[in-house]
Order: C-alpha cells, then sequence, then structure tokens
C-alpha cells in the first residue's frame, strides 16, 4: 500500500527521530537543515541533516498496522469541506504569528463566533497533522447523497461560469444552468444537478467576480488592500510564485543522440528567499497535472531527488506554502489541484493577466535561467542576432536528464550561494534567517516534513469515480486488475443499495500503467496495474493522441485491445523514422519507456518500467495511419 499518511512532523530539541536504521534524540538546532542528535543506543553525538530524518517507529511497528487513515480530502461533502475551510480561516491569523497571546486568540474567537478553547483546539489539530481534513467536522465521509463530480464535468461547469457569468453581459445563474445542461448534451454526458451549479457559482470569490462582471472599481474599493507592487513574502514560503517556459535549449534523445526540440520548465520561487521551491520538465505543454507535481515537489524534501540525479549538495527547501500564485488560464484549473491545495491549507491565488507585478520574483528567476540556458550546448538565445551563425540542433548534445541535472546544479550550488542584489546576501542565507532567526526577529523554526511523501503527489493527481466490476476497473478503455479488488466487486453502495459504489481512483498522466486505488476499508491507496500486464507504460497524452486517431477513423467500437495494437504500431513507425525525424524523435521521447530520469521526484523509485522495441508486423498496410509523419502532441488537438 502507498500514501498512507499524509501527517508532517517537525524536527525540534526532544524530537525521536530516525536515519539510516538507527534512533537519534534532537538535542541541538545548529541550522535551517541540520541537527545535533544523541544515539539512542551509544548515546554518540551527530550531525544530521534534518531532509534525511523520518518520524521514529517502535520496533516491528510498522505503516500497516497503524489505524485506519484519514478519508481521502474528495470523500467528504461540499458542505463539510467548506465547515473545514471556515476554520482554518479562522485560524490562519494564529498560524502566522509564533507568538500568541490569549488576548489575541480571544479576540479572534469572538470574531467567528466560537469560544477561544475550541480556536485552540483547531490550532492544535491542523498544527499537529498538517492538513485540513483533521477540522471536518467529526461526522466523517459524505453525506446520503451528495457526490463528487469527475473532472470532464467539472470542466464543463467552470467553462460555462468563464463564458457565460463572468462576462461584462452579466448572464444570469439560470443562463449558467442551461449552458452546462447544453453542453453536456453535446459531449454526451449526464448534466449535473442545478443546485451543483448554484453551488460552484456561491464559491466564486466575489472581488474576482465583480471584476470579470464589469465592476472593477466596485471590487477594488470593497476589496483590495491599500498597497503598491507584489509584496516580498515576510517570512519562508509566505508566498510562492509558479510559473512556466520552454528551455532554451535544443535537447536531444535517449537513443540516438539527436535533436527533438525544447522542453517546458515549470518551477516555483519563494518570494521571501528568492530560493527554487520546487520544479517539473517535461515535454509536455504544462498544465494543472504539471502545477501538481510541482507543487508536490515543492512540499517534499529533495535529498533523494538530488540522489537520483547525482548531483552534490544541499536543497533544505521543503515545506506548505502559505500562498501559491498560479497562471490564470483555464489549463492550469482543475478540481484535483484546488481540492489537493485546499487540502493541505495551501491558497491558491491565480494570478491576474497583464500585471507583471504578481509574477515579478519567478520572471526574474526565469531570466537566470535563461541566462544559464545561453552556456549550453544547443542553445536557442533570446534574441535572432544572437542566433546568427549558430546552428541550435546541430550543437545540441544533453538529453533531457543531463539538462535536468546541469539546471539543478545551478539552482543548487550557484544560485542559491551567490548574492541576490535584491536581497543584499545569498538566498541560501535569506532561507536561514528566515527559519533560525537573526537576533532581531523570530525564526519559523524548521519546516514540518511530510512522513509519507507518495501521498502528498497522490493528493495531486487527477481522480476518477467508478465502480469494480467482474473484469476491475476501467478507464479510458483501459482495464486495471489486482486481487485487492475482489472483495469490491459489484459491491453496492452503502447509502443506496439498488446502486453500484462508486470508487475513488487516481493516475499519474506521465506513466498510466497503474493506478492508485482508495481501499474504503482503511483509506489507504494500492497500487493496481493493467489487468494485461505485457502492455507498455504509456503516458495520458499517448492515450490521446492514439484515440484520436482511432475516431479520426470513425473506429466506433475502440477497446484496450486496438488502443495497444495502435500504440505498438505508432511505436514501430516512430523507431523506423527516429534516426531522421525530428517529430518522430520528439514523439519517442515522450515516451515513458525510452526516458532514464525519474518520473517524479516525491515518489522513490517511480520510474517506468522499459518497453522492449516492437517490430512492424507482416504485411502492415500500405494506407496505414500510422505510416504518416507523426506531429508532436501539443499540435494534436484533443480533448483535456
Amino acid at each position: 500500500m502507498v500514501g498512507i499518511s499524509r501527517n508532517f512532523f517537525k524536527v525540534d530539541v526532544g524530537t525521536l527521530v530516525q536515519c539510516e536504521g538507527r534512533g537519534y534524540r534532537v538535542t541541538h538546532l545548529i541550522s535551517a537543515n541540520s541537527v545535533v542528535a544523541e544515539d539512542l543506543e551509544t548515546k554518540e553525538s551527530k550531525r544530521l541533516f534534518i531532509d534525511a530524518l523520518k518520524i521514529l517507529q517502535e520496533k516491528g511497528e510498522s505503516d500497516e498496522k497503524h489505524e485506519v487513515a484519514a478519508p481521502d480530502s474528495l470523500q467528504y461533502s461540499n458542505e463539510e469541506w467548506a465547515e473545514a475551510q471556515r476554520r482554518l480561516k479562522a485560524i490562519k491569523p494564529l498560524l502566522q504569528e509564533p507568538i500568541r497571546t490569549r488576548a489575541r486568540v480571544e479576540i479572534i474567537a469572538k470574531e467567528h463566533g466560537v469560544h477561544a478553547a475550541t480556536l485552540y483546539k483547531w490550532l492544535n489539530l491542523f498544527q499537529s497533522a498538517g492538513h485540513v481534513s483533521v477540522l471536518i467536522p467529526s461526522k466523517r465521509g459524505r453525506k446520503t447523497g451528495t457526490t463528487f463530480l469527475e473532472e470532464h464535468l467539472e470542466t464543463i461547469i467552470s467553462s460555462a461560469i468563464q463564458d457565460e457569468y463572468l462576462t461584462k453581459q452579466r448572464g444570469t445563474p439560470q443562463d449558467v444552468i442551461d449552458e452546462v445542461i447544453r453542453r453536456c448534451r453535446l459531449a454526451r454526458v449526464v448534466p449535473p444537478h442545478a443546485n451543483t451549479v448554484r453551488n460552484r457559482l456561491a464559491a466564486l470569490k466575489p472581488a474576482s467576480t465583480l471584476r470579470a462582471r464589469g465592476f472593477r472599481d466596485k471590487a477594488r474599493d470593497k476589496y483590495d488592500p491599500i498597497q503598491g507592487n507584489f509584496s516580498d513574502g515576510t517570512y519562508p514560503l509566505a508566498a510562492v510564485q509558479i510559473d512556466h517556459t520552454p528551455t532554451n535549449v535544443v535537447l536531444v534523445d535517449e537513443k540516438y543522440r539527436q535533436p527533438i526540440g525544447r522542453a517546458w520548465l515549470t518551477l516555483a520561487i519563494d518570494t521571501f528567499s528568492r530560493m527554487v521551491v520546487g520544479l517539473f520538465i517535461s515535454f509536455e505543454r504544462p498544465d494543472a497535472s504539471a502545477v501538481g507535481i510541482c507543487m508536490a515537489r515543492g512540499i517534499c524534501t529533495k535529498r533523494e531527488y538530488l540522489a537520483q540525479l547525482d548531483v552534490p549538495g544541499d536543497w533544505g527547501v521543503w515545506g506548505v506554502p502559505a500562498i501559491v500564485y498560479v497562471d490564470n488560464a483555464k489549463e492550469f484549473r482543475s478540481m484535483a489541484l484546488e481540492r489537493g491545495a485546499d487540502e493541505y491549507g495551501i491558497d491558491l491565488q491565480w494570478r491576474p493577466v497583464k500585471t507583471p507585478n504578481f509574477g515579478g520574483h519567478i520572471e526574474r528567476m526565469m531570466g537566470n535561467v535563461g541566462n544559464h540556458d545561453r552556456k549550453l550546448p544547443g542553445a536557442t538565445f533570446s534574441k535572432p542576432e544572437q542566433r546568427v551563425g549558430y546552428d541550435s540542433d546541430a550543437e545540441a548534445a544533453l538529453t533531457v536528464r543531463e539538462y535536468e541535472q546541469k539546471l539543478v546544479d545551478f539552482i543548487v550550488n550557484i544560485y542559491h550561494q551567490r548574492r541576490h542584489s535584491a536581497l543584499g546576501m545569498s538566498p541560501a542565507k535569506r532561507w536561514e534567517l528566515g527559519v533560525n532567526g537573526d537576533g532581531q526577529s523570530m525564526g519559523t523554526g524548521s519546516m514540518p516534513i511530510p512522513e509519507n511523501p507518495v501521498r502528498i503527489e497522490i493528493d495531486f493527481m487527477p481522480f476518477f469515480e467508478r465502480t469494480v466490476q467482474r473484469y476491475g476497473i476501467q478507464i479510458d478503455n483501459i482495464f486495471y486488475y489486482s486481487r485487492a479488488l475482489d472483495r469490491y466487486i459489484n459491491a453496492a453502495d452503502p447509502d443506496a443499495p439498488d446502486t453500484k459504489r462508486n470508487f475513488l481512483v487516481r493516475r499519474h498522466p506521465s506513466n498510466i500503467s497503474k493506478i492508485y486505488f482508495l481501499d474504503p476499508a482503511d483509506n489507504r491507496y494500492i497500487e493496481i496495474p493493467y489487468r494485461n500486464i505485457g502492455h507498455p507504460p504509456i503516458t495520458i497524452w499517448e492515450l490521446r493522441h492514439v484515440l484520436a486517431i482511432l475516431k479520426k477513423q470513425s473506429e466506433d467500437d475502440i477497446d484496450e485491445d486496438r488502443i495497444f495494437a495502435a500504440i505498438e504500431r505508432m511505436r514501430t513507425r516512430v523507431e523506423q523514422a527516429v534516426a531522421t525525424t525530428k517529430a518522430a524523435r520528439r514523439q519517442q521521447a515522450r515516451n515513458p519507456a525510452s526516458e532514464s530520469r525519474p518520473v517524479s521526484a516525491a515518489i522513490p523509485g517511480h520510474t517506468a518500467a522499459a518497453a522492449k522495441p516492437q517490430k512492424e508486423p507482416a504485411g502492415a498496410a500500405a494506407d496505414d495511419p500510422f505510416a504518416m509523419e507523426i506531429l508532436p502532441f501539443d499540435q494534436v488537438t484533443s480533448q483535456r
């Protein structure tokens, strides 16, 4: 089982920890990422890195024997989740105050209509666990008759709200409901209840809604604070900015070392210290999944990630940010991302367009990355005159893994360590002062560490709701099965015995050869592989590409065998063309079996198994659609 605990533990004097199989008691905090600890057996003192520590377990104790885990955040009703958010809002001012008085607590308690003891209880619960689910009222689980929607329905609702309600035409709620019904009929899906649409409208932020409907002055006068440009965070992880950019260097494929084009970089930066919090590199155009992966990496420690990349140095940044600023584009919005952020108390802010003051720090950091790329073989440069006489494709030499190694090495060992002109010190020194204090102001102390990094990433993955049939679980015409599902075959909904029970599953877009099934018996995730384990690992983008081709052929009966036969033919054609065609090499680079780099920094060993090259079937038809030139995925139109 994976993703069991979403709790965090904080390292302080007296904390019992484990490192390399031995137990220690922390005796001194000596830096933002190191402590002195006493060996529990030998009594010898030793310096330990905080990001290498785990919570100490008793002998024979394991995650598998712990009590039932808390439900997934998506299992709660909208009403329960709204109540948890209300409680978090009440304690947030106190979370940002290292020293708080009883009088201050009583003032805030009075503002929210609760007793001070209640506020202390909520505060202790959240600080101990590190996630919002602990603030859910005692009755757990969804109420009878309530459901959560799958992402395609959420997308239809949000797009209808965007097009009908958040415009200067100022459509009514009924206009939105009618448009949702129309779009659902076109998509051939059952429309949600009208109240579901009304609930989404009620959840809109008033200031953003007023601005979108043409009441900009009213929104400013009522909701905008009196301030200038985007201010720096006042403490580490007070505010994080995330942005995306194509790499400024042409990369080569792993097998033939031939140019395949530029990759996409998603990067997060802490505005207080200018430390890079996390990053994600892919050949796919970034979307909400890329943001989620980047956020999960930022929350987790980086020691294993650096070891996987064989990069020396210390990247001692981890923890849950208070606010994350994200690009305000439709492709970056998803319920999985928003609920994942809510779960960890992250205030997700959508950065307005044409407001550089909201993203200045991250944009300057992207400039640093561009300067770094300019010195690498295959650089594209930023100005046409700089490219005169330089053939980026001919000079390209780095694979995506090698580029990631060089970029991370630059960030950790050069950028973090050199003086930053706006700070007057290095980002690493600024982070250290923010955590430990400087004699004039208190630091935050070491950030709490997630007990299970796998669970962090799972909480940001796209989700589905599925029944368990005799064949297992089916998603996008692909079957998944494990004996762990047998007990749930044709299970009835406990709240509606005449209806089959839906179960929560999640899937990593970079490798859909397995899904994560939430076992309701103990609220723990189980890895469920393909039913046919002979199928090769593929990405969600590769699947969409193949489905688009099959639908173009007017094949109504698309099943798993047709999908993987098509993928086999496509990979065969790519294999034949890869030595000469850049588009084909780029296609191959998207194949998870062709990549040697880790899929995830948060999941150790989370690397897709290599698939053997397939030979072309004898007598392939001359008009085989896979014989045509294969376009990059970001040039193929398909439904997200």
